[in-house]
């Protein structure tokens, strides 16, 4: 039985996970420029949903041979992401959990 399903929302859920960190690190990088107290954090958590973004593609990219691990991995990532940046990881978030769903 294949996981095409949870293969393709992973990797959306990564994809649009990067997205957000992207837009996350264009934000802090604006209040670093306006002189903004926090951007530099701002920037720092857009890194780490891009890595987490990243993450999150490898987990849909292995659903076919390890479906706990890339459950796992999408879970966590989905969770982590929405703690590090909120609402820009709202799309990848909640795609890589619906994948997750699935798996289990």
């Amino acid at each position: 039985m294949g996981r095409t399903a949870e293969m393709i929302l992973g990797i959306l859920g990564g994809v649009f996970g990067i997205l957000g960190g992207f837009f996350a690190i264009t934000v802090g990088g604006l209040g670093a420029a306006f002189e903004v107290t926090g951007a530099s954090e701002v920037v720092g958590l857009g890194t780490a949903a891009v890595i987490l973004g990243i993450i999150g593609i490898i987990g849909g990219a292995i659903v076919n041979r390890n479906t706990k691990l890339a459950g796992s991995l999408m879970l966590f990532c989905g969770v982590a992401g929405f703690i590090a940046i909120s609402g820009a990881w709202l799309i990848g978030g909640v795609l890589l959990i619906a994948g997750e769903h699935y798996l289990f």
